[in-house]
């Protein structure tokens, strides 16, 4: 049985739940999940506001709520405005800080204009994110963080070390947050391997039989993978669960 064949439940009822970088891939599949387990969503983009329709349109069209609002993360008056939007929606119970970008670039070619881009994104964005909305949930005594950091956070890989370096942070700093934010706020990360998404599919040095042949189960993961996994660490399920990384690779990295 595979997370596409998992019963859905209703964990998340009356729940607000925002997810950053939502109109493709994982977010995307976590933002749908979310919905179909009763939360109202609110759907993060960035210059993607079609696809950020699309995500909003197949909720409502499941019976569920959801809003989208765009905002680049790494930007602290738009990340309030963002927050502020998805107050309007209901106090956040969730927030899911799954926004990136990557590049593929040799270390030695590697610009300084480039390194700071992908940690603005990658690790700003998620600080930006959770100062903006753990303050709420610590004055509500409940909330929970999820935080997307990537298997690369414990293994890095060649020509991605700024994206290994951003992931690495998002690791760091969620143990960080899990420790000083408890015992409130419960902060967790996800971190996916490698998932069939725009981001993997664009880089055919990595998209491709050889690396495939390297994964144990034989088989790319599924955005689907991953949104189960957020929602699992988000649920009260995974109640007992803070500070933690949960690494969905097919057995990539163990």
């Amino acid at each position: 049985m595979g997370p596409q064949d998992t019963p859905v439940t209703r964990r998340f009822d009356g729940a607000t739940v925002l997810v950053t970088g939502a109109s493709r891939g994982i977010g995307r599949a976590t933002a749908e999940r979310f919905a179909a387990e009763g939360a109202a969503v609110v759907v993060n983009h960035l210059r993607d506001a079609e696809e950020a329709d699309r995500v909003v349109t197949a909720i409502a069209a499941a019976g569920g709520i959801a809003t989208a609002v765009e905002a680049d993360v790494s930007d602290p008056d738009a990340v309030a405005t963002m927050v502020a939007a998805a107050r309007a929606v209901g106090p956040i119970d969730v927030l899911v800080n799954n926004a990136g970008v990557s590049t593929h670039i040799p270390f030695l070619e590697l610009s300084l204009e480039e390194f700071d881009r992908v940690l603005a994104v990658n690790l700003r964005g998620a600080f930006l994110c959770c100062r903006a909305v753990c303050p709420d949930m610590l004055a509500r005594g409940a909330g929970c963080v999820v935080n997307v950091a990537s298997e690369l956070a414990f293994v890095g890989a060649p020509g991605l070390v700024h994206y290994s370096a951003s992931k690495g942070g998002v690791l760091a700093m969620s143990k960080a947050l899990a420790r000083e934010l408890a015992p409130s706020v419960r902060v967790n990360v996800v971190a996916p391997g490698p998932t069939e998404t725009d981001m993997l599919m664009g880089h055919p040095d990595e998209y491709n039989d050889d690396k495939l042949q390297g994964i144990p189960l034989r088989r790319w993961g599924r955005p689907a993978d991953m949104a189960a996994t957020i929602c699992f660490l988000a649920s009260d399920d995974a109640a007992f669960y803070t500070g933690w990384a949960l690494s969905p690779n097919g057995g990539v990295v163990m």
